[in-house]
């Protein structure tokens, strides 16, 4: 379970903000990147592993397989409890491990997931197609209440990056993590990379929420939209088009509630002050739990229904995830706060 001396020399970035970037994409790479350099580092997924992109894909990885053990990547088929049982005794061996499954389908491996925190054992699980913008796949395939109900599992770290470099940083976390397992909750659709020279920097992620974008010219801030993963670029561009009316607002990604809250007290009040009660939250899953951050003044979007079979872009304006519906909340939100 330790890390041999400069295991992340090989870490990749992205730096053209016009680039699309899926976040599995970016998952992707940081497995090839750091695997090479941590040899027992294994992975596996229940029969996704092409879509969850949880390949090793370098020569010496090789495939584990009954005349020839050694391999690192972990064929476990549709068995998603017995993947992460088996992964439970991984890392009770010493040996680092992830598994992987989309997120909806890791609800059969629920008991093996409570039992790797139970014994803080530190297995990674990259739970993919983590929202309904898995569109056409309609409600059996799109989680609603997945991240809820492992936000309320103890020891359990849920870290959901917004883009590609965040997601390299989540996988630096994870690795890093010894005394608990990790979910990664990774999105399906490709989301711009962040420009950083304007906005906050991605090892921010590292403090589990940060403030990604304030008012531009130093003015007061009338409101905060607080965000995750691929919601993250909805709540920039709902930033953009308030400053159009005339209302300041401050962007906060909180991509890891778990890792936030063991922060100072004085950094969350810096990254979210009580002072400024006017708030909405924003995340494609169960509201259950966001009030804890929108306060009593603020407004919650999220889906506290199953989804629905048809293309992303239609469930957005059907549930209410479009930059005019997240302005309309940041409205009214104000006026709560008066």
């Amino acid at each position: 379970n330790e890390l041999p001396d400069d295991w992340d020399r090989d870490t990749p970035s992205w730096d053209d903000p016009t680039e699309m970037v899926a976040v599995r994409e970016a998952s992707a790479a940081s497995i090839n990147a750091f695997a090479p350099n941590i040899p027992w580092l294994v992975g596996g997924a229940a029969d996704t592993a092409m879509k969850s992109m949880t390949l090793m894909q370098f020569p010496e990885a090789g495939s584990a397989q009954p005349d020839s053990p050694a391999g690192r990547n972990m064929h476990y088929g549709t068995r998603e409890h017995a993947m992460a049982a088996i992964a439970n005794g991984l890392a009770l061996s010493g040996v680092r491990n992830y598994d992987s499954a989309y997120m909806v389908f890791s609800e059969y491996a629920r008991g093996a997931i409570r039992l790797s925190a139970l014994m803080a054992q530190p297995v990674i699980h990259v739970l993919t197609n983590d929202s309904f913008q898995v569109g056409p796949d309609g409600p059996t395939h799109q989680p609603i209440a997945d991240l809820a109900t492992y936000r309320a599992m103890p020891n359990i770290t849920i870290i959901r990056p917004a883009d590609a470099n965040e997601t390299v940083i989540a996988w630096k976390v994870a690795l890093q993590r010894t005394d608990g397992p990790t979910i990664l909750s990774i999105a399906h659709q490709k989301v711009p990379v962040i420009d950083r020279t304007k906005f906050g920097s991605a090892s921010g992620l590292e403090r589990g929420g940060y403030v990604l974008a304030d008012p531009p010219d130093g003015a007061d801030i009338d409101a905060i939209i607080v965000a995750t993963g691929a919601e993250v670029h909805l709540a920039l561009e709902t930033r953009e088009l308030l400053v159009a009316q005339g209302i300041h607002a401050r962007v906060v990604n909180l991509a890891s509630w778990e890792i936030f809250e063991a922060q100072s007290n004085e950094y969350r009040q810096s990254v979210l002050p009580r002072e400024i009660r006017a708030r909405v939250t924003v995340e494609e899953a169960a509201t259950i739990g966001w009030h804890r951050y929108a306060g009593d003044a603020g407004e919650v979007l999220g889906i506290d229904t199953f989804g629905l079979s048809a293309p992303a872009p239609v469930l957005q304006k059907r549930f209410g995830f479009t930059s005019e519906d997240v302005a309309a909340a940041v409205q009214r939100s104000i006026t709560n706060a008066q």
